[in-house]
């Protein structure tokens, strides 16, 4: 009996629905599961690792390329490919040229922040930026108009740059529009003088910035009066939160193969004939031009994770006591004059009192803290009996070793010496309060004071720093030793200068005896004091216009513009009780170049520290330092240097992306140490101190230490933006399940 037509037709569509409910089932069940566990797996990391966290400017170390992604001020490091520091030193000058090459290896188009550190006397006056075949110059504007022109080129899809200082010692400069798998070259010029001291000149080249611990409340606090009808309250503001922003460096693991090649040069013309030519910290090659003249490069490519220190000493004979410079700039002449106190006979050493501080953070682990026990150990067994002396230790913690100064018998110095070998680097560092303890004398009145404070300075609140020596200081000298590889050298010499001391680095711990010697020779014998310095032409501007003292084997650096060159400069002061006066006529200057920048930076340099001493207002720094920038072409706080091309590059529909990078260690630092830098440490360490403290004075109490809070970093959020291979595995199994249920429907309507 043949089937009927109907019947035919249901078992044709019957059998349709099985072989569409098979496929539908081998396709969603199978193969789309089978595909997002392959994804899955072929992409790990962007399933279940975290990326990289998002950086900020003030966040950086080495001199590195940000890309800008989509969260405001928030940006993701670029891959870097190699940096160059030619150098041209003639006289008591220097010329710098830092060019650094990057790569966009995206197929994006990108906007790009540079970070890079710069010596903190420096006078930053030109960029260039080559992007593609293309060449943009900047020019100097005032701070708001340049990031607003800026940003107009930005949003017009043209290519611009802008350099901004963050520090005094840290620079951005800022890309838009560079397009996919173009190098670009940056190139920054800057001047800088040389340092004399101990008899050797030398140039330092910070090549990176080290991390910094954020205190908890690193603001200035200052108050205003809001007054109406006679009465009101006072309203808190900071008119410099600039510089105390936190830094906090995101950090390469040790281990890893990544490296910021450096190559550099140094055209090194003396003026004199040169005896010892020597690179501290890096191996060179120095090849003689001349009884002057040297050429010194690296000895193959370096890596950028300490600063490069090159000095240089006349022979013997030839050792200049005296150095006087003039540039001619428009209508007026700048002089740059070093000039250096005599050697004199030790009188009978008069008691002084001496307090000792050193940072025992967890910046300081590795060399560091080695280095640094060496030399408090070195400068104790230096102290005299007629002497008085204290040590105070800090981490985010401190611990006064005496409650206060005590004579520096042989028990005390030896007592203080053990507590000194037992340190250890660990916790964050809280550096207010053991400077504001070690300034604090209120119980000894009377005689000399010197405070020997040995730190790395890596904290983000320098002017608060800055501003608690200005108010505290009152007779006490600051000596600051910079520790390490990478010292905050801005932080040590800007409180030298304060409290009328000096700055000494040692990078090295077989540089702890020389250099602690020559700090205390300084320490032990009379300063140049009651310094002036008087011209006998009118119209002469100064720099600095706070005289310091004049320590044995460092001389007084002065700079200046009058209309010519003419007439002298008489430079006096005391030794002890004694006068002392130098002459020196201004017609006998050489020619050096770059001076005029030198000259203004310092002004710019002046103004800075009569804010800090109350000295002038907000308002008159910020008019004298504006001012002098725009004059001389240089990047501050208040200036910029931007550039635009005329040339629309990148498509109104394009947007712009962004790429990764690790950073760079400085050398001799523990990783391990620096991971806990900014936890507040617990009680059994802060007891471990205090114990130690008590077995080196053989005494036995049960005083307890208070701890400086500083709070654990927060963590910051992370860009999830991984492809979702999970949810893919979900969608999978769904899939299966309806086409074990399709094909279950199937069977049984066939079976009917």
């Amino acid at each position: 009996m043949s089937a009927s037509p109907n019947f035919s037709r249901y078992q044709k569509r019957q059998n349709f629905l099985i072989r569409f409910g098979l496929l539908l089932w081998f396709s969603n069940a199978i193969l789309l599961p089978v595909l997002a566990v392959i994804f899955a797996l072929l992409h790990p990391l962007e399933s279940h690792a975290q990326p990289a966290a998002f950086v900020t400017p003030n966040e950086m170390g080495t001199g590195s390329l940000l890309l800008q992604t989509k969260d405001e001020g928030k940006y993701i490091e670029a891959p870097r490919l190699a940096t160059d520091v030619d150098l041209d030193v003639n006289g008591p000058t220097a010329r710098a040229v830092l060019t650094q090459a990057f790569e966009n290896t995206t197929d994006k188009w990108v906007e790009a922040l540079y970070v890079f550190p710069l010596p903190e006397d420096s006078a930053v006056y030109s960029l260039k930026m080559i992007v593609g075949n293309r060449v943009v110059v900047a020019d100097i504007k005032e701070k708001q108009a340049a990031r607003a022109i800026y940003e107009k080129a930005r949003r017009e899809g043209k290519k611009a740059s802008l350099v901004e200082q963050q520090r005094p010692n840290i620079f951005t400069n800022t890309v838009a529009n560079i397009g996919p798998h173009e190098k670009i070259v940056v190139q920054i010029e800057y001047q800088q003088s040389v340092r004399l001291a101990d008899g050797r000149f030398s140039l330092r080249v910070p090549l990176v910035v080290a991390p910094r611990h954020n205190p908890q409340d690193a603001s200035p606090i200052t108050q205003q009066a809001d007054l109406k009808a006679g009465w009101g309250h006072f309203k808190q503001s900071s008119s410099r939160e600039v510089s105390n922003q936190p830094i906090s460096t995101p950090l390469m693991v040790p281990g890893g193969d990544r490296a910021n090649p450096v190559t550099l040069k140094v055209n090194l013309n003396a003026g004199f004939p040169l005896d010892d030519v020597k690179s501290l910290y890096h191996a060179v090659k120095i090849d003689k031009v001349n009884d002057a003249g040297r050429r010194i490069t690296l000895d193959g490519d370096a890596t950028a994770d300490r600063d490069f220190v090159l000095e240089w000493s006349a022979i013997a004979s030839n050792m200049p006591s005296v150095g006087l410079f003039r540039e001619h700039v428009g209508k007026d002449d700048y002089m740059l004059a070093y000039v250096m106190p005599p050697a004199v006979a030790t009188p009978q050493k008069a008691g002084r009192e001496v307090v000792f501080v050193i940072d025992n953070s967890g910046s300081m682990g590795g060399t560091s803290i080695e280095q640094a026990r060496a030399s408090l150990d070195y400068a104790l067994s230096r102290l005299e009996p007629n002497d008085r002396f204290n040590v105070i230790r800090f981490d985010n913690t401190m611990t006064k070793f005496f409650p206060d100064s005590v004579m520096a018998t042989a028990e005390n110095i030896a007592s203080a010496r053990r507590f000194v070998t037992g340190l250890e680097a660990a916790g964050g560092t809280e550096m207010l309060p053991p400077l504001q303890a070690a300034l604090d004398d209120s119980h000894q009145a009377n005689g000399l004071r010197q405070v020997v404070f040995l730190t790395d300075g890596e904290v983000s609140n320098e002017q608060q720093l800055l501003d608690a020596i200005a108010k505290s200081r009152g007779r006490s000298r600051i000596f600051m030793v910079g520790i390490g590889s990478a010292p905050n050298t801005y932080l040590m010499s800007r409180a030298a200068e304060l409290a009328r001391g000096s700055f000494t680095h040692i990078g090295s711990v077989a540089e702890v005896n020389e250099r602690m010697r020559a700090l205390f020779d300084k320490l032990e014998n009379p300063a140049v004091t009651d310094v002036a310095a008087a011209f006998s032409e009118k119209n002469v501007s100064l720099s600095p216009n706070l005289l310091p003292d004049i320590y044995h084997g460092e001389p007084l650096v002065l700079a200046a513009r009058m209309g010519k060159a003419a007439g002298t400069l008489t430079v006096s002061g005391k030794i002890g009780d004694r006068p002392w006066t130098i002459s020196l006529p201004l017609d006998q200057a050489s020619n050096a170049k770059g001076i005029s920048k030198i000259w203004a930076r310092r002004q710019i340099d002046d103004a800075e520290v009569n804010l800090t001493l109350g000295k002038i207002t907000q308002a008159d720094a910020d008019k004298r330092i504006l001012q002098l920038a725009l004059d001389h072409h240089l990047v501050t706080r208040l200036t910029s240097l931007v550039a635009v091309d005329t040339k629309r590059l990148r498509p109104t529909n394009a947007p712009l992306t962004q790429a990764d990078i690790p950073l760079q260690l400085p050398a001799g630092w523990d990783y391990n140490k620096l991971l806990g830098i900014d936890a507040t440490r617990d009680a059994k360490a802060d007891t471990r101190h205090l114990q130690a403290a008590d077995k080196s004075r053989g005494v036995d109490d049960d005083a307890e230490l208070e701890p400086i809070s500083a709070p654990a970093q927060a963590s910051v959020p992370l860009p999830q933006t991984a492809t979702p291979g999970m949810l893919l595995i979900l969608q999978g199994l769904l899939a299966l399940l309806c086409g074990a249920s399709l094909l279950f429907l199937a069977s049984r309507r066939s079976r009917a």
